[in-house]
């Protein structure tokens, strides 16, 4: 097996880490209540329920 015969500077193995949360997308779930696209395990921006329990009083 080869190895590399140098240890990488910081900012060598920085750039290579760079765009490693860029690659994910956010998961998108269905809001039981409204049927808006929300974030998962999040309280529901458009209804302010989670878990079918009122959290946010929602201004429309």
């Amino acid at each position: 097996m080869a190895n590399p015969r140098h240890r990488h500077t910081p900012s060598r193995r920085d750039k290579r880490r760079a765009n490693w949360l860029k690659m994910a997308v956010p998961t998108l779930v269905e809001c039981p209540e409204c049927k808006e696209p929300k974030l998962a395990h999040r309280v529901c921006p458009n209804c302010g329920t989670y878990k079918g329990k009122k959290f946010l009083e929602v201004e429309e």
